[in-house]
């Protein structure tokens, strides 16, 4: 009877051991299964393909063939990927190209996913930042259907150049600078510093401001590239993007005050983009009264940002305040067919400043490129924006910027373009943005 019982002990032991490592291997199956399918080493991996909105195909995993036109080649790497790249959809994406689920495994077949991406504007991005490195970016403001997305330098990953870690014109060419890289914004910081004087200066209406070209700050001085007048009211101190005029106002808001006014714009948080998470901006709060203050007030000093989470900051500007988190997969179907195989993603929101506040920022954005930046280049859009020439030091040509939006519901687009050691933001980045949304809108 003693055995009896010891055996039966021995027998649930083994039993209830057996259960457990079932529970934990079906546990393992279901949050790492698509892993192991979607490694690199594995004969499922990536076998579906991956088409641009019009149907161009971008890659193709049952070959591993990229796009026929070079061109295009290079101008969607970054998004598409290699195995170099971490943050790239051939990464992110390769359980649902192999069509895994943890039920029927991959017996379904493998997936397509059609991308919102526009290779032909991708193409013409990448040649209008005519070598430089940096991010140009365009999506509509209330899906968040990324039309546009682009990183320099890259290459053809068909032909790989040969002294990629070598050559210094390939620096930081695995990183996507749109998702992990982080800038000094400049003056785009501007629009911050204006939305938080709407909304906390009650006199600004009166707010005027004479610019002899410096602001003596104690010992230090803030400096504009010019004199840019007298008696400017806030409109012109913005369209002018004066820096003596916004370090006055961010010495009297306070840099408790502006920090907010970033964390509300969500500059200082992390954007998720098709399981892509995107670099979080930074601002220290100088000390009231300082230099250090008013240069954090016009976008320098230790002040960075991420160019996804701008482009959708300037995004909620033009959608009254409802910022909408950019995607990139339009939809996903078994692979060679128009069958559904996924239900689509919905829109991700979050709110930045008062509809009435991104109303007032709308119209100076608009006065900006009418006043100072000119319409002409942009043909007959009612473009806003703002531009930003963000020093970087060490003798090097500032960072230049400019971002903003089209305020027509027939082209809700929102820009942002960055061009690492370009010079002047307006000139050189606002360029780029006008060759890029005239073929965004071209035929609509």
């Amino acid at each position: 009877m003693k055995r009896l019982r010891r055996r039966t002990l021995i027998t649930l032991l083994l039993t209830a051991a057996l259960a457990a490592g079932l529970i934990y291997f079906c546990v393992q199956l279901i949050q790492k299964g698509d892993n192991w399918v979607g490694f690199f080493g594995t004969t499922y991996y990536e076998s579906g393909a991956i088409y641009d909105t019009n149907g161009v195909k971008l890659y193709d995993g049952a070959t591993g063939e990229y796009a026929e036109n070079q061109s295009t080649r290079i101008a969607t790497l970054h998004l598409v990927g290699d195995r170099n790249f971490g943050t790239s959809l051939r990464s992110v994406l390769a359980s649902r190209l192999t069509g895994y689920n943890p039920i029927t495994g991959t017996t379904l077949g493998s997936h397509d996913v059609t991308l919102t991406i526009d290779a032909s504007l991708n193409a013409t991005a990448y040649a209008a930042l005519g070598g430089h490195k940096g991010v140009v970016a365009v999506y509509d403001y209330t899906t968040g259907d990324v039309k546009c997305l682009v990183s320099a330098p890259s290459y053809d990953p068909n032909n790989p150049p040969s002294d990629i870690n070598e050559n210094s014109a390939y620096d930081g060419v695995y990183l996507n600078r749109f998702f992990s890289g982080t800038y000094p914004p400049g003056s785009t910081f501007k629009l911050v510093t204006t939305a938080a004087a709407i909304e906390k200066k009650s006199d600004l209406d009166s707010f005027r401001y004479t610019c002899t070209g410096s602001l003596q700050i104690g010992d230090d001085v803030i400096t504009c590239p010019y004199a840019h007048g007298q008696d400017m009211d806030i409109n012109q101190c913005l369209a002018s993007s004066c820096n003596g005029a916004y370090a006055t106002l961010a010495l009297e808001l306070g840099g408790d005050v502006l920090e907010k006014y970033m964390d509300q714009a969500g500059l200082l948080d992390s954007l998720t983009v098709c399981d892509i998470p995107t670099a979080k901006g930074s601002f220290e709060a100088a000390d009231d009264g300082s230099a250090y203050l008013g240069w954090s007030g016009v976008g320098q000093y230790k002040d960075l940002v991420n160019p996804c989470s701008m482009l959708a900051f300037v995004g909620g500007i033009a959608n009254r305040g409802v910022a909408v988190v950019p995607q990139v997969v339009e939809k996903e179907t078994l692979s060679g067919s128009s069958v559904p195989a996924a239900l689509p993603s919905g829109t991700d929101t979050y709110k930045i400043y008062s509809a009435e506040t991104c109303a007032r920022l709308k119209e100076m954005m608009r006065n900006n490129v009418v006043s100072q930046y000119g319409q002409a280049q942009f043909g007959d859009l009612a473009v806003c924006a703002k531009s930003g020439t963000a020093e970087v030091g060490g003798g090097s040509q500032p960072h230049a910027w400019f971002v903003g939006f089209i305020d027509d519901p027939d082209h809700p687009l929102a820009f942002v373009v960055l061009v690492e050691n370009g010079g002047s933001g307006a000139s050189v980045a606002g360029s780029v943005a006008a060759k890029v949304l005239a073929q965004a809108t071209a035929g609509g």
